[in-house]
C-alpha cells in the first residue's frame, strides 16, 4: 500500500514539471515572437509628449526608449541620456513610458522602442512638432495715404510649422491677397500683400490680417490697422425752412467733409461780407438769420479749406412776403402732388394737331372744286357763244338747254336789281358756281 501511494506522488510530481515546462516555452516563444506596440505622436512646440511602448507578454526583457540619432534615453527604469527634460513616466516589464517636456522643433523625428529578446525586436513611432506662427505685422502704413495714391499692405508671420495661413478683411469683407512662404530651418515664414488705390471711402477703414494654423486651433492670431486718407474738402449747404418769409429765423448749415477736417469755414453773400453782422450770425459751420426780410436775398456762399485744397457751395436765398398767397412752411402742403403739366401739353399738342389736320383737308376740298368748275368751263366754252353757256353745255345735258339758259337768263336779271356793293359779289366764282346749281 504505501508502494502504491509513493508511485502515484511520483507520477503527479512528474506530470506537474512537464506543464510547467510546457508553459514556460510557450511563454518564452510568445515573448519572443511579438513586437513592442508604439504610436505617432503630435505636439504643439513649447508643450509636453509623452511616448508609450507596450508589450503583451514579457519574460523580464527589459525596454528601450532612443531618440532619432539613435541615442538611448531610458533602458528599462534606466535613465541614459543626461537631458533634464526627460523623465520616466512608468516603467514595467509590460510597459515604458517617458516625457519629453518644452519640445522644440529640433526634437521632431522618429523613436525607436525595443524589446531585448532573441533576436531584438524594435518598433518606429514618429513625433511631430507643430510650429507656433508668431503673431502677425502689417506694414505699408508708415504716413497716411493721399487720395488717389497706390498702397502696398504687407502681412507677415514666422516660425510656423507647416506653413500658416492669411487672411485679409476689411472691415468685415474678406478680400483676396499674394502669398509667399519662405522656409527658415526647420520652420517658414509667410507673407501676403494687398495692392489699393485709396480714396476717401477708405479713411477709416479697417485691414485685418488674420492667421490661421494647426496650431492656433480655433483662436487665430490677427492685427488690425486703420487706413486714414487725406483729401480736400467737400461741402454742402443745408437749409433750415424749405419756403423762407419775412419775419422768420432762418439757418444755413455749411456741411464739410475732408481730411485734415477744414476749420472754420468761410460765408460770404454776393461774394463780399456779410452786410448785417447784428441779424446775420456765423456760430461754427452755421450761417444763422435771425430776423428775415427782403435785403437779405441773394447768393450765399460756404467755402472750406484744407491743406490739400479748397471747395465751396453755394444757395441764393429769396424770402418771400409773409403770409404771400401760394407760399406755406408747412412741408406736408409742399409735398402735395402739382398738376401734370406733361399731361396738358399733351392735350393741348393733339387738339392743335386736329385743328391743322382739319384745315388741310378743307382746303384741299375747296380746291378739287373749283378745279372741277374750271374743268367744266373748259369743256363747254368750244362751242358755246360766252362763258354762262360754257358751263351749261359742259354738264353733257343738250336736251334741255334752251331751258337751263331762259333759267339762267332769269337769274341773271334779278341780278340787275342788285346794290351796286354787290355787284362785284355777283360775279365772283361762288355766286357763279351758285348759278350752275340752280339751272342744272
Amino acid at each position: 500500500m504505501m508502494l502504491h501511494q509513493h508511485l502515484l506522488f511520483v507520477l503527479y510530481s512528474f506530470s506537474g514539471i512537464v506543464i510547467k515546462e510546457a508553459a514556460t516555452k510557450n511563454k518564452v516563444k510568445g515573448s519572443q515572437a511579438q513586437f513592442p506596440i508604439t504610436q505617432n505622436v503630435t505636439v504643439v512646440e513649447g508643450s509636453t509628449a509623452n511616448m508609450t511602448c507596450r508589450v503583451d507578454y514579457n519574460d523580464n526583457t527589459s525596454l528601450q526608449w532612443s531618440n532619432p540619432a539613435q541615442q538611448t534615453l531610458f533602458f528599462g527604469d534606466k535613465k541614459a541620456l543626461r537631458d533634464n527634460r526627460i523623465e520616466l513616466v512608468r516603467a514595467s516589464w509590460k510597459e515604458l513610458t517617458i516625457s519629453i517636456s518644452d519640445v522644440t522643433l529640433s526634437d521632431e523625428g522618429q523613436y525607436t522602442c525595443s524589446l531585448f529578446t532573441m533576436p531584438v525586436k524594435t518598433t518606429k513611432a514618429f513625433l511631430t512638432v507643430l510650429g507656433v506662427p508668431a503673431k502677425p505685422e502689417i506694414t505699408g502704413l508708415s504716413r497716411p495715404a493721399q487720395e488717389g495714391e497706390d498702397v502696398t499692405l504687407t502681412c507677415t508671420t514666422s516660425g510656423s510649422k507647416p506653413a500658416a495661413d492669411i487672411r485679409w478683411f476689411r472691415n468685415d469683407k474678406e478680400v483676396q491677397g499674394q502669398k509667399e512662404v519662405n522656409a527658415i530651418g526647420r520652420s517658414f515664414s509667410v507673407r501676403s500683400t494687398i495692392q489699393l488705390k485709396v480714396d476717401r471711402t477708405d479713411d477709416g477703414a479697417a485691414y485685418t490680417c488674420v492667421v490661421e494654423h494647426i496650431a492656433l486651433g480655433t483662436l487665430p492670431h490677427q492685427v488690425t490697422e486703420v487706413l486714414e486718407v487725406h483729401y480736400p474738402p467737400q461741402v454742402e449747404i443745408v437749409r433750415s425752412v424749405i419756403v423762407p418769409q419775412e419775419g422768420q429765423y432762418f439757418k444755413l448749415e455749411c456741411v464739410s467733409k475732408g481730411n485734415p477736417l477744414p476749420e472754420p469755414v468761410l460765408w460770404t453773400k454776393d461774394g463780399g461780407e456779410l452786410p448785417d453782422v447784428e441779424r446775420m450770425i456765423v456760430e461754427g459751420r452755421d450761417l444763422i438769420i435771425t430776423t428775415l426780410n427782403k435785403t437779405d436775398n441773394g447768393t450765399y456762399r460756404c467755402e472750406a479749406s484744407n491743406n490739400l485744397g479748397t471747395n465751396r457751395d453755394e444757395f441764393t436765398l429769396y424770402v418771400y412776403a409773409k403770409d404771400f398767397p401760394g407760399t406755406t412752411t408747412d412741408p406736408n402742403a409742399l409735398m402735395q402732388p402739382s398738376p401734370d403739366h406733361a399731361l396738358i401739353g399733351g392735350v393741348v399738342a393733339v387738339v392743335v394737331f386736329i385743328t391743322l389736320c382739319f384745315i388741310i383737308v378743307l382746303g384741299r376740298y375747296l380746291a378739287r372744286h373749283k378745279g372741277t368748275y374750271l374743268t367744266n368751263e373748259a369743256k363747254g366754252a368750244e362751242d358755246a357763244p360766252d362763258a354762262d353757256t360754257a358751263i351749261i353745255n359742259a354738264e353733257g345735258n343738250h336736251a334741255h338747254a334752251e331751258e337751263k339758259k331762259e333759267y339762267y337768263q332769269g337769274a341773271a336779271r334779278n341780278v340787275v336789281h342788285l346794290k351796286s356793293e354787290n355787284l362785284g359779289f355777283a360775279n365772283n366764282y361762288a355766286l357763279r358756281q351758285e348759278y350752275v346749281r340752280c339751272i342744272m
